[in-house]
């Protein structure tokens, strides 16, 4: 278990106190662990689904076995909603560091609770129900986290970088899933599928949660926002309550056009990151250790690219960024499909890294971008909620969704609905406003 939040008073910054150099620092390292541990623990499930679904489920059929396991994947993304809801009423009233330390406490306790629990094979269908409990959990932790990291960054940055500064959610989170890929392709080569099977999937999972309890620890020192204490005392002087249903009611199309700007963007990420892979190694059987490398390369790529697509939309707008990605994707989503269907590990990578590419035109400045949306009071929640959602219905069925229609040789239906996603969001993208310049104070 993760050790309890701190009792000691909780570090502020004055009313109006800019953040310092070295505070910046710490609030890129505090947030940037926690967030790359939510996406490690999303990542390795993902990437490890084909070694440990028998050990959860019946072997007796490992398609039935690993779609079972899948379906748990999803079912944990139905939990991030709520998560953002219960996280991001936190954040907005008690301030964005209480809520940071309380989600990864929460999420290391699930990615411990999955690398310890017993298999099918000693207590049958209890395993099962284990799986299920530690990913509830672990969804509903990571989904206050996003967005109370994301609110926090976006509050400290600089004026002027904010898309740059904010493109750190991604790049701390993509670091999070290159490690996990690496440590799935160095066990992959070490000890083989079959050790894989028996016993190596736990490592990546007991590391996470050990990694969690050291984020708490650093994230114990981080100082509150600027905007949150402004809020804060503007609040406790004129003492009206203000609720978060009713903030969320008054800013319901900014709501709508984070999950209207989510769904398309979340299938893609999740297609070309979890589940193409997935589906490489646990249906398509080619070798384990390649593909993971594949994505390795893909991954290295899209960090690099994150900080200058930030740094692009600093410059030029919101819009052109979220333009290039929807429509590119939109247009390249058939060939991608059949590049990565010809066969080999090298067209899979290739595929995985121009789809990523264009991804980061998206990735690198969605934070920012959902934060500009919402005033102070409602900004985590505001944010939170609907993203949530929006992964939960869209994001969290794509690796099961992707294999099943994959399985019965109709992936072109998921190609289509995924075009038809990014075309919604390109609709978004064209209605709405840019929000570059906005402040967040």
């Amino acid at each position: 278990m993760s050790p309890a939040p701190s009792t000691r008073p909780v570090p502020v910054t004055e009313p109006g106190h800019r953040h310092s150099g070295r505070e910046q620092r710490r609030a890129l390292i505090g947030t940037g662990i926690g967030n790359a541990l939510e996406w490690y623990d999303w990542h390795v499930y993902g990437i490890f689904a084909p070694f440990f679904a028998q050990q959860f489920f019946n072997p007796d059929n490992e398609l039935s076995a690993l779609l079972s396991t899948l379906a748990i994947f999803a079912v944990g993304f139905a939990m991030r909603p709520i998560g953002a809801f219960v996280f991001g009423r936190l954040a907005d009233r008690k301030g964005r560091r209480l809520a940071m330390l309380l989600s990864i406490g929460m999420g290391s306790a699930g990615s411990l609770a999955i690398g310890l629990a017993p298999t099918y094979a000693s207590i049958g269908a209890v395993a099962s129900l284990i799986l299920l409990l530690a990913r509830l959990t672990q969804g509903m932790a990571h989904g206050g986290e996003l967005p109370s990291s994301q609110t926090y960054l976006a509050e400290t940055a600089p004026p002027g970088r904010r898309g740059r500064w904010t493109s750190a959610i991604y790049v701390s989170g993509a670091c999070g899933m290159l490690i996990a890929t690496l440590l799935g392709a160095g066990l992959a080569a070490l000890y083989g599928t079959e050790a894989l099977k028996a016993w190596g999937w736990r490592v990546p999972f007991v590391i996470g949660g050990l990694l969690g309890v050291y984020a708490l620890f650093l994230r114990r020192k981080l100082t509150e926002t600027h905007a949150f204490n402004k809020e804060h005392t503007s609040r406790s002087a004129a003492p009206q309550r203000l609720s978060v249903l009713r903030g969320m009611w008054q800013n319901r199309a900014a709501a709508g056009r984070v999950i209207g700007l989510t769904a398309g963007f979340t299938v893609t990420y999740q297609a070309w990151t979890t589940a193409a892979p997935t589906y490489a190694i646990g249906v398509t059987k080619l070798d384990s250790t390649a593909v993971l490398l594949a994505e390795v390369v893909a991954l290295l790529i899209f960090i690099a690219a994150l900080p200058l697509c930030g740094s692009l939309s600093d410059r030029l707008g919101r819009r052109p960024n979220m333009l290039i990605f929807f429509l590119g994707m939109a247009v390249l989503a058939y060939p991608l499909l059949l590049l990565a269907r010809a066969g080999g590990v090298w067209q899979l990578g290739l595929a995985m890294t121009i789809a990523l590419l264009f991804t980061a035109m998206c990735a690198s400045i969605a934070p920012a971008l959902f934060a500009e949306l919402f005033p102070t009071h409602v900004r985590t929640t505001g944010t939170g909620v609907p993203y949530a959602i929006a992964v939960a219905l869209f994001g969290g069925t794509t690796p099961y969704l992707q294999t099943w229609l994959a399985s019965h040789d109709a992936q072109n239906y998921f190609t289509g609905y995924n075009i038809a996603l990014l075309l919604v969001g390109a609709l978004v993208v064209l209605t709405g406003p840019e929000t570059r310049a906005k402040s967040l104070e």
